[in-house]
């Protein structure tokens, strides 16, 4: 027995963005090379980035986006965060992303307490930053959430207990939330280590084996059903 096989015979986890579960109330994104809109847009500008997230492929915010678990990312070249001229670059997201206008509350899927809180503040990092600690028969395990509001920070205390549905943060707008369009990074860590208010949410290809066995597949909470 280990925390995915635990995750996996769950029953329940609450939803950690109200309605993500809903059939016709998403639409999956893809943010890798085969994505051929992203050759022509310039990343950098965080504007048109959030046009083309929530003006074209969510239809002005109607319709929540979500994935990216695993996926092999172009758009880590935005941002020196991720690569820089003597480190083999950061492509491998380890997190699932779900995409919805700022402002909106974040949920705890499971009872816990609060492990950390940061501001990572630097162009394409996290911004507010809350992690979870949960327990599950003798197991610890944690849920990371990044890119929220600062004002999701104000009045933070580790080891606060959240019950299961509770919220507790809400995204955060750009540039506060990293510079990126809104939206919820959500990540599963099994071991984290020394980390506190932060960890890494990508890695590189080399390293990409080691950390997915830490940062287990977040739909195992989120529960979104595949393919809708």
């Amino acid at each position: 027995m280990n925390v995915v096989d635990l995750l996996v015979k769950y029953p329940y986890f609450a939803e950690v963005v109200a309605g993500i579960r809903r059939p016709g109330a998403y639409r999956w994104l893809d943010f890798t090379q085969q994505n051929a809109d992203l050759d022509r847009l310039d990343l950098a500008d965080t504007a048109a980035f959030d046009d083309y997230v929530f003006g074209k492929r969510l239809e002005g915010g109607k319709y929540l986006g979500v994935g990216g678990y695993a996926e092999h990312r172009t758009i880590y070249h935005r941002s020196a965060h991720f690569s820089t001229a003597n480190e083999e670059p950061r492509c491998i997201h380890l997190g699932m992303d779900v995409w919805a206008q700022a402002g909106t509350p974040v949920y705890a899927p499971l009872a816990g307490q609060v492990h950390s809180f940061g501001f990572n503040d630097r162009f394409g990092d996290y911004g507010p930053t809350i992690i979870l600690e949960h327990s599950l028969e003798s197991y610890t395990f944690y849920t990371l959430y990044g890119h929220l509001s600062l004002s999701s920070l104000e009045g933070m205390e580790a080891g606060r207990p959240l019950q299961a549905g509770e919220a507790f943060a809400t995204i955060g707008t750009y540039p506060e939330n990293g510079h990126w369009p809104s939206h919820l990074h959500f990540q599963i860590i099994t071991d984290i280590g020394t980390h506190r208010g932060d960890f890494p949410g990508v890695c590189t290809l080399s390293d990409r084996d080691r950390y997915l066995a830490l940062c287990p597949d977040p739909n195992l909470m989120l529960q979104i059903p595949s393919g809708t």
